[in-house]
């Protein structure tokens, strides 16, 4: 049981909060539509209820607020607008990866394709879905967990009658099954068809708590919709003949030009417009909402006649009747109509905790979401579920290799530098620069494309995620590393012979400093664009090393060099209680080098102050490690 008491919104300067003392409940086996036309708040309501909204209230999801279930995603099933997903990922993949953040097994993904129908389009990319296939892989999403609830912002919207009826059809197995469900519309047809259980909402209120029997009955009713010029005589002389005629005829006049006539039909409508010679634009049957957003009503009530003086406005219903059926909320509509008043035990929670000061309400902290539950499964999922990581593979291996012989041709670059595929024009190496952009987009695709939190905007800053991404990032950065060496040997011996290319008597240190340089890209540009939300920042990150943070470096240490590093890891173990064999010493000693080196101490720097940046901005926004 989905249980909203009291939520309402943070206000905004100078407006009224768009959810104000909201209290409802949505039983299991059963289908809940909040209802309310766009603006009414409905979506904010379903924010509070996630606590991705900041405001005040509580919502208990079988008791228990959402922050306390270790496992939201086994218990609620969320669909907040479009799949949040890369248009270039399968949909398989998608899931998989959604699955590994859940902590689901991957075949559950399959199974929840069978369920939503979409198995035999598991290939198909996310970007070519229609809006009917788009929204079933929402609904997929939200199935991983095999939640108990499962809350959806308008899933009807834009669907075509015959996707609505599965959609309607799928949620009613669900139910079937003993779970929950939470939906809003703007349509109080669909909300007829689809919802056991129907609440209304308006400028953030609750205004109507009904059974679909009473909703359909109230609220669903029969009406000629007629269209004129002359709406206000055409709406005077209806009423005055039906109260002549002691029949029920309620007429309502909506915006423009336009008439709701209950209790008549058209052929009526239709002869009083001509027997007065009134032009009709507009004459149809309808059956929908009973309570237009702005409307003033004209009527007759058999037995009841009114006055009416001028072009003043006549109602048929008693006064005792409009006053017992007055919204429970208070807000005042603008229709004379009476509507129901909220009923049930949504009244009595109402009563029970909506307290005359509202500090007593408990507040609602916006939270991210949770990290991944396999933040290493999720993460390799993510980076290869799309081609963009092998097209840069591939396209640093080819550069590297052509830059290669070309280097190899001139003659005047070391053999390190051809190896590198390091000219003295570019920055950085092919290699390099590859590894720093797929660890910005490590971060900026998750930004641009979240997957991990819909409707959360960001990706959250776990602990668990950032070293799963360092470690993926630096794996992927060694591979590329270690490729295109051998691939870059292997071009220049078969173009020029094997005498240009020789291994060096400092293959060990070499070797360390090309790795380093680009595990050191790598996590540059993940850890910036971490920090500013955007791929663009990593990949400057990454080229401002060489362009702007080694020229500093080589500035701040140009001079003749007056200091050696040798004996230094003796002098470290003098300083520190951790004893380390001797052996070590010279790989001590060669790390130390390397960092000594321009590029070295350059990158060292700048991935210092991106941790520091990121450790800086992840506390300041209050997110829990």
């Amino acid at each position: 049981m989905l249980q909203a008491i009291g939520l309402t919104s943070a206000p905004r300067r100078g407006l009224p909060p768009a959810v104000d003392d909201l209290t409802f409940e949505a039983k299991p086996g059963r289908v809940t539509a909040l209802l309310g036309a766009p603006g009414s708040g409905k979506t904010t309501a379903l924010r509070l209820m996630l606590e991705i909204e900041p405001g005040r209230g509580i919502t208990y999801f079988r008791g228990r607020p959402l922050h306390q279930i270790p496992h939201p995603a086994h218990e609620v099933g969320v669909l907040l607008g479009d799949v949040p997903g890369h248009p270039a990922r399968t949909v398989r993949g998608q899931l998989r990866m959604l699955g590994a953040a859940a902590g689901v097994p991957a075949s559950r993904a399959d199974e929840v394709l069978d369920a939503v129908g979409l198995a035999a389009l598991r290939d198909q990319r996310i970007g070519t879905l229609s809006l009917g296939m788009d929204r079933r892989l929402g609904l997929a999403s939200a199935l991983l967990g095999d939640p108990h609830a499962l809350i959806l912002d308008d899933p009807g919207e834009g669907l075509s009658p015959g996707e609505c009826n599965w959609l309607h059809g799928f949620l009613r197995a669900h139910v079937a099954r003993g779970g929950t469900v939470l939906y809003t519309t703007c349509d109080p047809k669909q909300a007829a068809r689809a919802a056991d259980h129907v609440v209304t909402v308006d400028a953030g209120r609750v205004v109507a708590d009904q059974e679909i029997t009473d909703f359909s009955r109230t609220r669903l009713r029969p009406r000629v919709a007629v269209r004129t010029p002359h709406a206000a005589r055409l709406a005077a002389i209806v009423s005055r003949e039906a109260r002549a005629a002691q029949r029920s005829v309620e007429v309502v006049t909506e915006a423009g030009s336009r008439l709701s006539v209950y209790g008549s039909s058209c052929a009526e409508i239709g002869d009083t417009a001509f027997r007065h010679g009134l032009p009709v634009h507009q004459l149809a049957d309808e059956v929908g909402d009973a309570r237009p957003a702005a409307a003033v009503a004209f009527g007759v009530e058999a037995g009841v006649p009114r006055s009416a003086s001028g072009a003043e406005a006549e109602t048929t219903r008693p006064a005792s009747e409009a006053e017992a059926k007055r919204p429970a909320s208070g807000a005042e509509v603008a229709s004379t109509r009476s509507e129901p008043a909220v009923s049930g035990p949504a009244v009595a929670a109402r009563s029970a905790s909506s307290p005359s000061e509202p500090d007593l309400l408990p507040p609602i902290r916006r939270r991210p979401a949770r990290g991944p539950h396999r933040p290493l499964r999720y993460e390799l999922r993510r980076l290869f579920g799309v081609r963009t990581t092998t097209l840069i593979m591939a396209a640093v291996l080819v550069a590297s290799v052509g830059l290669s012989v070309v280097l190899a041709r001139t003659g005047h670059a070391p053999r390190p530098k051809v190896l590198a595929a390091w000219p003295s024009l570019l920055p950085l190496p092919p290699a390099a620069f590859g590894a720093g952009l797929l660890g910005a987009l490590s971060f900026g695709d998750e930004f641009r494309y979240p997957a991990l939190a819909a409707g959360r905007g960001t990706v959250p800053r776990r602990i668990r995620l950032l070293l799963a991404k360092l470690v993926v990032s630096a794996g992927v950065a060694l591979l590329l590393a270690f490729l295109v060496v051998p691939a870059s040997a292997e071009a220049v011996h078969l173009v020029y012979g094997s005498d240009l290319i020789k291994v060096p008597s400092n293959a060990g240190s070499l070797a360390g400093s090309w790795a380093g340089l680009n595990v050191g890209c790598a996590w540059a540009g993940l850890l910036a664009a971490g920090i500013f939300r955007v791929t663009t920042a990593g990949v400057a990150a990454v080229l401002a090393v060489p362009v702007l943070v080694v020229p500093l470096v080589r500035e701040m240490s140009a001079g003749p060099a007056t200091d050696s590093l040798l004996g230094l890891p003796a002098r470290l173990r003098e300083l520190v209680w951790v004893q380390w064999p001797h052996e070590a010493d010279p790989w001590l000693l060669a790390v130390v080098r390397v960092v000594a080196q321009p590029v070295g101490a350059a990158l060292s720097l700048s991935l210092s102050v991106l941790v520091c940046t990121y450790a800086f901005t992840s506390l300041r926004g209050r997110v829990r490690w």
